[in-house]
């Protein structure tokens, strides 16, 4: 029966099926006596025949006859490959430092697209996210031992990267959870105050001068093969830091922000015997041409062996001069200035190296106003008047 009385709340209510002039099947269903269409009828069988009456009759005049709606399309969702060649990559070369596009083609290269290249984005899903992180640790025929905890969780960091953009796109719903891999706490090697000397006094000609400007400025390698003499003020000590050079490309240091960083008297003094006419570069071949990273390896590895020193890069010699500063006391928002370092996160592993100047810190809450021990610390009197 198209008229029926509901059992559960006492009201009555319509439903049936027209078919419309156009050969159309509706069904169409109301309830008098509510807010709605029918809400002039009263919730009686009566006002229900009503208002079902109204209801076909409309349908017949074509009033409530909807047009089919057109089939939707099917969204077509990129495949990975397609997605990262179309979007992700061309995006990050125009927005991230050239360094760090070329690391993210070469992460999507080496160990992305392999497995996931031909996936659709919309596949891709929890299961072959922890596949993938399995595959990549595991040692291949270029590089026979497990790729480390913190380099595979690169690879994952790319990855997420890329489907993050695909979800703000609305290419995607979600992004699969991601379970990164646990890493070892940070370590890092520098050279204590008498090995740095011994690695100076070992090094050649003018490359005992740069390896002498790393120690005592911190500045990356890159950050000293693009120094130029207008960076340098010999009569005020200090250098700018306004570009750095990364696999050839000559851009903004890594922070993006110039920085200052003040030149010793040794260094000031080491740079005055150092002027050359060669071009721009402060540090340059014979020709005034940039150096490259390769060429900068062997003279530092040749004059570590000459001092009888393990073999150490370019950077450690930035961490020697981090860990000589916070040995020094030097606070570490400063050191975090010097080093150019966007948090001070960054530079927090510096600070177990200054033990004794947390000691000293605490030592001078016993200072009074004069700055002098007070008399019960210096074993006089207990300071209690005698009765």
């Amino acid at each position: 029966m198209p008229i029926r009385r509901d059992s559960r709340n006492g009201r009555w209510f319509f439903r049936t099926n027209v078919r419309t002039p156009e050969g159309l099947m509706k069904r169409v269903s109301g309830t008098p006596g509510v807010p709605g269409p029918y809400h002039e009828q009263p919730n009686t069988k009566v006002g229900a025949q009503e208002a079902e009456r109204r209801a076909v009759a409309r349908i017949l005049n074509g009033e409530c006859v909807r047009p089919r709606a057109a089939k939707q399309r099917k969204k077509v969702v990129p495949t990975l490959n397609e997605f990262a060649d179309g979007v992700f990559l061309p995006k990050s070369k125009l927005e991230n430092k050239h360094s760090s596009y070329l690391s993210k083609e070469s992460i999507l290269r080496i160990h992305i697209r392999p497995t996931l290249g031909d996936r659709r984005l919309d596949q891709i899903k929890y299961a072959d996210i922890e596949d993938l992180k399995i595959r990549v640790r595991l040692p291949t025929e270029a590089r026979k031992t497990d790729l480390s905890a913190k380099s595979a969780n690169n690879v994952l960091t790319v990855l997420r990267s890329l489907l993050q953009e695909a979800r703000e796109r609305g290419v995607i719903d979600v992004v699969p959870r991601i379970k990164w891999l646990k890493t070892p706490p940070s370590t890092f090697d520098f050279l204590h105050f008498d090995e740095a000397s011994r690695l100076v006094e070992a090094a050649d000609g003018e490359w005992e001068t740069m390896i002498l400007f790393a120690l005592r400025t911190g500045l990356r390698l890159g950050e000293i093969l693009a120094l130029r003499w207008d960076d340098v003020d010999l009569v005020r000590g200090q250098v700018t830091v306004a570009r750095g050079v990364a696999r050839g490309v000559v851009s903004s240091p890594k922070s993006g922000k110039q920085r200052h960083v003040s030149l010793s008297p040794e260094i000031v003094r080491a740079l005055k015997a150092h002027r050359h006419l060669r071009g721009e570069l402060v540090f340059c071949t014979g020709s005034g041409r940039m150096f490259t990273d390769n060429e900068c390896k062997h003279p530092l590895r040749r004059a570590c062996k000459r001092a009888g020193l393990r073999r150490v890069g370019w950077h450690k010699l930035r961490h020697s001069f981090a860990s000589h500063l916070a040995m020094r006391g030097v606070p570490i928002k400063v050191v975090q200035e010097l080093l150019g370092h966007a948090t001070i996160e960054m530079t927090m592993r510096y600070a177990h190296l200054a033990p004794e100047v947390k000691h000293d810190a605490v030592a001078l809450l016993d200072q009074n106003h004069d700055g002098e021990m007070p008399a019960w610390q210096r074993g006089g009197s207990s300071g209690k008047s005698s009765s």
